[in-house]
C-alpha cells in the first residue's frame, strides 16, 4: 500500500490519535551572542583624527613603550621624494606612551579595522599587537585590553634614531596627503600638553622645541628672499 503524500508521517512508538509533543526550541545559535566591543589604542594622529565611527573613547596610556619619531612616511605626511616623520613605539620597560583608546562595536568593528589596515598598514607599514591600556578615569577598575598598531624596525618605511634637531629640519621639508609634517607634530604636542599635562614626554616637546626655534629663522630667510625679489636689480652704468 502506498502512502498518502499529504499524510503526514507519524513518529515511531507513538500511539495513534495522541497529540504530538510541543516542539523544543531549537538551540541557541553561537551567532545570535552579541559580539564582544574591540577596544583600539592610538598615540599618533588617531588621537585627533581617528577616521572612524566609535561607541565611546578614553584617554589614558600604555606601559612599556616610548614613542618616538622613528617611522618614515611617504603618504599621509610626506613624499617619496621628501619623506616625513611619523611617530612608532618603541619597547622600553619603565616607561609609559599616553594616547586615545578608542570603543567600537557591532558593525564598528570591522569596519574600522579594514580602514585602518588600510591607513595604518598598507599604507603606514605599522603591524597589530594587543596591549593593556590603563584609563585615566580614577574610577577605571582594570586595564582595558586594546589593539596597537606599531611600526617595527624591520617595515621598508623605518628610518631610525636621529638627533631632535634633525627630526624638526626633516618634519619642515615636508608634506603629503593628510597636510604638512609640522602639523602633526603640533597637534600631538597639543594633546600632550591639554589632555594629559601630568605625563612627560621629553622626545616630543624636544622636537617641538626644536621645531620652533628653526621656524623664524625659515620665515626670515622666506621674507628676505621675497624682498630681493621684488627689488628692482641696480644695473652698473
Amino acid at each position: 500500500m502506498k502512502r498518502d503524500p499529504q499524510r503526514p508521517q507519524e513518529c515511531p512508538g507513538r500511539p495513534q490519535g495522541q497529540p504530538e509533543p510541543p516542539c523544543s526550541p531549537p538551540p541557541p545559535s553561537s551567532s545570535s551572542s552579541p559580539e564582544p566591543p574591540l577596544w583600539i589604542f592610538g598615540y599618533g594622529s588617531l588621537v585627533w583624527r581617528p577616521g572612524f565611527e566609535f561607541t565611546s573613547r578614553k584617554v589614558g596610556f600604555i606601559r612599556g613603550y616610548s614613542r618616538r619619531f622613528w617611522q618614515g612616511d611617504t603618504f599621509h605626511r610626506g613624499s617619496e621624494k621628501a619623506p616625513g616623520r611619523v611617530v612608532t613605539l618603541m619597547e622600553d620597560g619603565g616607561a609609559c606612551t599616553w594616547g586615545v583608546a578608542y570603543e567600537v562595536c557591532g558593525e564598528q568593528i570591522a569596519a574600522s579595522l579594514k580602514y585602518l589596515n588600510m591607513r595604518e598598514a598598507v599604507l603606514g607599514g605599522y603591524d597589530t599587537k594587543l596591549v593593556k591600556f590603563h584609563p585615566q578615569d580614577k574610577d577605571a577598575e582594570e586595564p582595558i585590553q586594546a589593539l596597537v598598531y606599531i611600526a617595527t624596525p624591520q617595515n621598508p618605511s623605518y628610518l631610525g634614531p636621529a638627533s631632535e634637531e634633525d627630526i624638526a629640519a626633516q618634519i619642515m621639508a615636508s608634506s603629503g596627503c593628510a597636510g604638512h609634517n609640522i602639523e602633526y607634530l603640533l597637534r600631538l604636542a597639543d594633546f600632550m600638553r591639554y589632555f594629559c599635562p601630568q605625563a612627560e614626554d621629553k622626545h616630543l616637546f624636544s622636537i617641538e622645541e626644536a621645531l620652533i626655534s628653526i621656524l623664524p629663522c625659515m620665515c626670515h630667510t622666506e621674507e628676505t628672499l621675497e624682498e630681493t625679489s621684488g627689488v628692482p636689480q641696480k644695473t652698473k652704468s
